[in-house]
Order: structure tokens, then sequence, then C-alpha cells
């Protein structure tokens, strides 16, 4: 029997390997005989089994109801219990009115499909159209959301009430988009290209997928900080996720040495690079996506400290600095930190510091490591020392050069090495593979080699 074909189902193809899309519940329908306002199945993407949802508008408007929410719930079951990727796209008018509790019930019961799936198997969401209310809630839950410029629509509260239009970009001010596509076939190829970043579930061994030379010379001395990361990663491997939000930290998936892995950067150009609410808040949402899915974690230090003014002290500022901490010391996946410029006093410690669990922590010829920055330790500290023969400016020189000297820090043990930055890229691949099979559970042992 054909099938019509409806927004729903062409979003599904266009996401899917051609040809590979296979329809679940397809004639499912509502007790009253209306038709189901979600399509669902399964498909490959590049190759690798992916299922995905549509929330469909040529369906009843894409109604959300017990009917969608059971059809999610077969489909969750089943991905689950095959580890792999879940991609939604959201686009609806919302619930029926009329069904009371039921549709209060039918949104539970997908929020709770999506936080036992969390942290198991990836999910992607796709806002296709309208998602308000538990839709926007759902969605937020996933773990990368991408959203579309002058379609997407995505709030818990209707504009005419918060007075915010939540469109795409007001959607990526506020965080809650990944990335921002220009239409909806650029939005399924970045789906696709994050997918092929992301493993199928948490317990996937690692897979070498790339194949650029990690031997290559990595020349980022006074690169800005995309450019630095495009350097050391593979080549254009490097996919930028909340670019417009917390601007003073980037944060993305990229190759490193051909394998996956999550970046972590302070942006020294914005202000610094010091370290704000929303810029915390991202490095330790990036932080825990990585240790869900046992990607490596690449940070890159270039930070004068933490923002002191009196608008981020109005901000959960200490909370979100301690979500960064937390999100660092409990991973458990390969930790690589480099301290590419400056990283001045909390900024050092945050940033994926040996303290905090890095496994390799390098720093490029030149780097400024310093529990303060040297204008306000030769205040505090060597105040007295100013003469008249003696400059402050001599003074923060002095300090710059000796106490804040990377030599300073790698005689301490917080710092492995000092690099060449051309050897970077280099040094980086080789502790990636040291590091593929890192499992911080001690090893059981049968018992020891006696001696001859």
């Amino acid at each position: 029997m054909e099938k019509d074909t409806t927004i729903g189902t062409q979003r599904l193809a266009a996401l899917f390997d051609a040809g590979t899309f296979a329809e679940l519940g397809a004639y499912v329908k509502r007790s009253d005989g209306k038709a189901s306002g979600a399509v669902c199945g399964y498909g490959a993407v590049n190759g690798r089994l992916v299922y995905a949802f549509a929330q469909d508008t040529d369906r009843e408007k894409g109604a959300f109801d017990l009917t969608v929410a059971k059809k999610l719930h077969t489909l969750y079951e089943t991905a689950m219990r095959n580890g792999a990727p879940v991609v939604g796209i959201f686009d609806s008018i919302g619930s029926y009115m009329t069904d009371g509790a039921d549709a209060m019930a039918a949104y539970g019961m997908l929020l709770a499909d999506v936080s036992r799936a969390s942290g198991v198997i990836p999910q992607l969401a796709v806002i296709g159209g309208v998602c308000a209310g538990l839709s926007a809630t759902t969605a937020a839950m996933f773990d990368l959301t991408v959203t579309v410029e002058g379609k997407s629509q995505l709030f818990v509260g209707a504009p005419f009430l918060t007075g915010k239009d939540g469109g795409a970009e007001s959607i990526a001010a506020d965080g809650l988009s990944s990335v921002t596509a220009k239409d909806e076939a650029d939005a399924f190829a970045k789906v696709r290209a994050l997918l092929g970043l992301l493993p199928s579930n948490c317990a996937s061994l690692p897979e070498e997928i790339g194949n650029d030379d990690p031997n290559r010379a990595s020349e980022i001395a006074g690169l800005a900080v995309r450019d630095a990361i495009a350097a050391v990663t593979d080549r254009d491997s490097f996919v930028e996720i909340g670019g417009k939000f917390g601007a003073g930290m980037v944060t993305g998936l990229a190759l490193l040495g051909g394998y996956p892995c999550g970046v972590v950067a302070n942006d020294a150009a914005v202000a610094g690079g010091v370290l704000t609410a929303n810029g915390a808040r991202k490095a330790a949402r990036m932080v825990s996506l990585c240790n869900c899915f046992g990607l490596p974690i690449l940070t890159l230090v270039d930070s004068e400290g933490v923002a002191a003014d009196a608008k981020e002290e109005s901000t959960p500022l200490a909370a979100e600095l301690g979500k960064l901490a937390m999100a660092y010391a409990s991973a458990n996946v390969a930790k690589l930190t480099v301290v590419l410029g400056k990283a001045y006093g909390a900024a050092f410690t945050l940033m994926g510091s040996k303290a905090l669990g890095a496994d390799v922590v390098y720093a490029l010829d030149g780097a400024e490591i310093s529990v303060m920055k040297p204008e306000a330790a030769v205040a505090f500290l060597w105040n007295d020392r100013i003469t008249e023969k003696v400059t402050r400016a001599e003074l923060v020189k002095k300090w710059t050069e000796e106490e804040a000297s990377a030599v300073r820090a790698a005689e301490s043990g917080a710092v492995d090495d000092i690099l060449n930055p051309a050897d970077l890229r280099r040094y980086l691949c080789g502790a990636v593979n040291m590091l593929l099979c890192k499992d911080e559970a001690d090893l059981t042992r049968k018992h020891c080699n006696l001696p001859l």
C-alpha cells in the first residue's frame, strides 16, 4: 500500500542516506481516527544506523499527543537496545487541548525517554519550525541542537507574553542552539557532520576515521584561537558548537590524529579570554558531552583569569565555575591541555589543569603561567622593591620572565613539557594514541609473577 509523502517523510529522507529510511508505526492513528502527528523510523547516516522522528505539520499540524508519545517511546526503546543515536525534528503547533491530562502525560513520557537515553546514545535535535512549551524543554535536553535561519522558533512562553521572538538568532544567543544552518538542507548536512564526530553509544570503542598527517607542522604562533584550533586538529574537521554564546570561550568537535575529540579553548581576543559565567557553563557542557561518549578533551588555555566586574558577579559566576571544575575533575576520558599564551590565577586551575585530572599538560615556549597578573603580583608582593632605580615596569617584566615562566610551572610538575608551536600537533596526536585505552578502573590481577 502506497503511503503519502509529507513534509515529515521528506525531512527524514533528506537526513538519511539515499534509499535507507524505513518507517516504523506507519499506520498508527489516534482513537478518533485522526492521523498521528509524527513520523518515525530508522536508516543509515554515512553508513551507520540512526533512528529519527519528525513532527509532521502535514499530519494534524504536528500535534503532539499520547499516540505520538507511544510511537516515540517504542522508537527510543529500539534505539537504546541497538545502541544507536536518535535525531528529532521538532515542528508542531503543540498538543490537543481537549486531551486534558493525557496531553500532559504524553509530554512526560517523552521527557522520561529522553532523560533515560541521555549519556547512553547521542541525541540531536533539529528545530524545523515552532518548538514551544514542553517541546522546547525536550529539545533543550538533547545533546546538540541545530536551528535554521528564518524558520526555527523555540520558546517556553509565547513571544506575545515575553517580548522575545524565539527565532534562530535569539536561540543561539541564549546558548540553546549548537549550530545555526542557513536552510534545511544545510541543517541536515550539519547533523550528518556532527553524527560523524560522535560514537553510536557510550560503550563504543574509539574509531580512527581521519587520515591527516599527524606529524604535520602546526604553525600556530600569533594565530587567532579558531585558526589555532584548525592548525592543530585534522584539516577541515573542526565544527564549532555554540559560537554565538559565551563569546570568550570556543568549544566544538574535531578530529585529532584521526580520532574524534572535543575542544575547549579561551578566546584571548575577547576581554583577554577571561572566564565568565556563560563561558564556564559552555565549557562544562562540552566536557560533560565528551565524557558521556568517551571523547578525548583538548583544552587550549589563553586567559587572564576570571571576569571581575559587577555584571558577572550578579550572575551565578561562582556556581558556573564550580560546575566547570566538577566537569573536568569527574571526566575520566583522555584530557590533554595546552597553555598557548597566558594562564593566570583561577583560569590555569579551572581550564583542565593537572590538579583537575589532566593526563598531559603542555605549554608553548613563551607561555605565561602565574598565580595572578604580573601587574597585580608586583603591586601585592613586590611593591616595596620599587625605587628610583627600579621601576614598576621593570619589576613587571622581571615577574613575567621569572615567576610567570612556563619553566617554573614545569619544574613543579604542573606542566609536562614546553614545546615549539610547530611541534604541538605531533605531540597531541601522539598523546591521543597513547591514551586510547585509558581506563581509570584498576586492572584485576590473577596473581603476581614469582621471580626465579
